[in-house]
């Protein structure tokens, strides 16, 4: 009887004992942590120069003398190379000597032929004017003469003609004299005018053409390409050299739109060169209005210093461009942030009673591993940072340090 009591009081301890060891779950626990958060955009990029001319004659000639090679460092409006211009000169010789011609027959035109011309008219207008005053006195004396029965009626008639022939010179002389200072004047001063344009045009082209056999620099900067060699043929249209200016460079990326959406022309970046120690600092320069429409992404420029020239324009690097900071922000390990199919995030909280409870929570930026909770936290409350996933809600943990793991 004994015996088989205390093989009843053995089984029913032996049922109760599962029911009292709950499991416990070993986590990594940490803390809410409040901080300047700053939201950093990283994106490849391919080095440009802040300036770049290749330089291409608009004449085919032979290359006379070059005065620069690879490397040279060159200034805006220096000669960097001359072509072969012999017959270039002596056509801006020749057209030069046309226009001072041209010029010369202008000023005598003006000075002496068109004045002397019109002096000459107003004078045999004063001429015939005065011819025709005296034929008007003898007329009107002989007519009085005539009227008292003292002269015949010949001598009135003739002198009747004289009137009329001296007015019609006087008024030839006079329509001569108005037309030469209304029209005559006028188109002799517009053709001498016109045939000195036109010399001084034809010269000028001509000191143009001989302008174009010198190659001068329009930038300053450096000598990155001279494919010829003196003597050989310059084609029009062909770069001959090609100039950089390299004092800056110009990093361009392009970036996702929902994160070119957060920068903006003026936001401080580095620039991260392969064999250079340190980045280099500059900042957004272009953020494009318009998306690529093969990648649909923005692109972004920096423009940063490039002391000593180390960077190479081609040279592909890394951007790092400062788009949000952020005061006083929670941040949280990704680890311990749970993602759900229909995409709400959520924490797992460990409570008083060192049990996790779950907990939604709204995001804010994400950095690297670090994930901004701008909602469901507070600074200080402790989350399960490792082993969150999977975990059931209100299930007893025993928290580890990370020195512990």
């Amino acid at each position: 009887m004994l015996a088989g009591f205390a093989a009843l009081l053995f089984l029913s301890a032996c049922s109760r004992e599962p029911a009292e060891k709950e499991p416990t779950v070993p986590v990594q626990v940490v803390a809410v942590e409040q901080t300047t958060l700053q939201h950093t955009v990283v994106s490849d990029a391919v080095l440009f120069p802040l300036q770049q001319s290749a330089i291409t004659p608009k004449i085919s000639a032979p290359v006379k003398t070059f005065y620069v090679k690879r490397g040279s460092r060159v200034h805006q409006g220096e000669l960097l190379a001359v072509l072969e211009n012999r017959d270039l000169a002596a056509a801006a010789q020749d057209t030069k000597g046309t226009y001072d011609q041209a010029q010369a027959a202008y000023e005598t035109t003006t000075a002496a032929d068109l004045p002397q011309e019109i002096q000459k008219a107003q004078l045999d207008a004063k001429a015939a004017k005065q011819m025709f005053e005296a034929q008007q006195k003898i007329y009107d004396s002989r007519q009085e003469l005539f009227q008292q029965g003292a002269m015949p009626r010949k001598e009135l008639d003739q002198a009747g003609v004289d009137l009329t022939n001296a007015r019609n010179q006087y008024e030839i002389a006079q329509k001569h004299l108005d037309a030469l200072m209304a029209i005559g004047k006028q188109q002799t001063l517009k053709s001498a005018a016109g045939q000195l344009e036109s010399a001084k045009g034809k010269y000028l082209g001509a000191e143009a053409a001989l302008g174009y056999s010198e190659i001068r620099s329009p930038i300053d900067g450096v000598i990155t390409d001279r494919p010829l060699y003196p003597g050989e043929m310059a084609a029009a249209g062909t770069p001959l050299l090609t100039v950089m200016d390299i004092s800056q460079v110009i990093a361009r990326a392009h970036i996702p739109q929902p994160e070119a959406a957060l920068l903006k022309v003026g936001d401080k970046a580095t620039i991260t060169a392969p064999g250079e120690d340190k980045p280099v600092e500059g900042s957004i320069t272009v953020v494009s209005p318009a998306l690529d429409p093969n990648s649909t992404t923005v692109e972004v420029w920096v423009q940063a210093k490039n002391p000593g020239q180390r960077l190479k324009p081609g040279t592909s690097v890394q951007l790092s461009m400062l788009a949000q900071t952020v005061p006083n922000a929670l941040i949280i390990p990704a680890a311990g942030l749970l993602t759900a199919q229909d995409g709400s995030t959520s924490v797992m909280v460990v409570g008083a009673d060192n049990r996790a409870h779950q907990k939604s929570v709204r995001v804010g930026i994400r950095q690297g591993d670090q994930v901004q909770i701008v909602e469901g936290v507070q600074a200080g409350d402790r989350l399960v940072a490792s082993g969150a996933y999977g975990l059931p809600d209100n299930v007893k943990i025993k928290a580890e340090s990370q020195d512990e793991k």
